[in-house]
């Protein structure tokens, strides 16, 4: 009897510890400075569609691939697909990697959110500086600071289709790729 009291407890220590390990393990996300949630939504509901609307902005972020496919359906849809972007999370994650190549220290951070039915709409602040190579131009430091606004339609506590539009002029022209 006091071994298995003694395999129990062991058990349990062991438990309590890699849980502890798990949940400091995972990253931290970025928070909306405005969330907006209709008041006639189920909170569960509310927060499932934040979690991946947040874990999306996170990846943005950070460049994490994981967070994205945390944050994306597996038959993901881009419907303002741009021209020689993949469909799917492939366009995303192939999106991102070229974008931290040319912004290493890319801040994505959550202006307002609102949440309502099955969307929620992000505003978005994209900073950073541009010290690496967008299409054959290599950044010399310019500060980088635009907007973005991506309307998504979450089923099952993941962004199933996303209708995105980027400040891309402003951020053209904050490189000097385009003269402003």
């Amino acid at each position: 009897m006091r071994s298995l009291i003694t395999g129990l407890l062991a058990a349990a220590v062991t438990a309590t510890v890699l849980g502890q390990q798990a949940v400091a393990a995972e990253p931290t996300l970025v928070t909306p400075k405005v969330l907006i949630a209709d008041p006639g939504g189920k909170p569960e509901q509310v927060q499932a569609q934040t979690l991946a609307a947040r874990r999306y902005a996170t990846f943005w972020s950070s460049g994490d691939p994981a967070l994205a496919r945390l944050a994306l359906a597996p038959d993901f849809m881009d419907r303002a697909l741009p021209p020689g972007r993949a469909q799917g999370i492939a366009g995303p994650l192939a999106a991102s990697t070229a974008f931290h190549a040319a912004v290493p220290d890319l801040n994505c951070e959550v202006q307002q959110m609102i949440v309502s039915g099955d969307r929620v709409v992000s505003f978005l602040r994209f900073t950073g500086h541009f010290t690496g190579t967008f299409n054959g131009v290599k950044g010399q430091g310019q500060a980088v600071n635009f907007i973005a606004t991506d309307i998504y339609r979450i089923a099952d506590g993941r962004i199933a289709e996303n209708w995105h539009l980027e400040d891309n002029l402003t951020f053209l022209q904050q490189i000097g790729v385009i003269a402003p």
